[in-house]
């Protein structure tokens, strides 16, 4: 097979390779640890495809035995490079922290979810002023959630919110104004526990939420749009 012809081929392989890291891992094929080092070998190939192909279609010799797949290899090799090359980018862009909150000076505990966590290379206790300075500087948006609402009326905004996102709810417990729910995410279908506490404010109540990844050292940002999108629906679910 020529050179023109192999690469098209290689780079499909590739493109299929990366989609199949994050699914194989959501669906059980493999652990994430696989599905991180699937990716990151179908990342490299398509590197290679794009420098072979543009080495080949640079040499007369070689373009001239199939043009057309050579730019089919290129384009498809750096639309597959694409998501794992922003993933990179918005990795570097982030602090390497995992666990996100509104309070970062007395962050809402887990309970019920402790056992479903025993295994977690991720700790479930709060890394304190390393991860609150962090996320200050990443995510200085991030604060907590005051309503001018009863707490009863609060808490049930905030299990409708936490529903509303698609959370496996865990655990609630009303008289301690606690929710405890799991978020899947979409690709690797990695399992984020959430946590919410609410409680009694001046005028209202007051609601914190923490999102923390079992796995991992960073998060790509999850943790910190779980929770902004948690606070949006809160917010209006608690003023209407």
């Amino acid at each position: 097979m020529s050179v023109a012809r192999a690469l098209p081929v290689l780079a499909l392989a590739a493109a299929l390779a990366i989609v199949a890291s994050g699914f194989g891992t959501r669906f059980g094929v493999w652990d994430w640890r696989a599905g991180f080092t699937i990716l990151r070998w179908g990342t490299y190939t398509t590197f290679g495809v794009m420098a072979l192909a543009l080495v080949a279609l640079l040499v007369p010799r070689l373009r001239a035995r199939g043009p057309g797949a050579l730019v089919v290899a290129l384009v498809l090799a750096t639309s597959a490079a694409a998501v794992p090359v922003v993933l990179l980018l918005q990795a570097r862009a982030l602090p390497l922290i995992n666990d996100i909150t509104t309070d970062t000076a007395n962050p809402p505990a887990f309970v019920a979810i402790l056992p479903l966590r025993a295994a977690a290379p991720v700790p479930a206790g709060y890394a304190g002023e390393t991860a609150a300075s962090a996320q200050r500087a990443a995510y200085p948006d991030i604060v907590p959630i005051v309503v001018a609402k009863a707490p009863g009326v609060a808490f049930d905004a905030a299990l409708a919110a936490a529903r509303s996102l698609g959370w496996t709810i865990v655990a609630t417990d009303a008289a301690s104004g606690r929710i405890e729910a799991t978020a899947t995410t979409s690709w690797f279908g990695f399992s984020d526990d959430v946590v919410i506490r609410v409680v009694p404010a001046q005028g209202g109540s007051r609601i914190d939420v923490r999102s923390v990844s079992r796995v991992g050292k960073g998060d790509l940002g999850a943790n910190a749009r779980r929770v902004r999108a948690f606070t949006a629906i809160v917010a209006g679910k608690a003023s209407g």
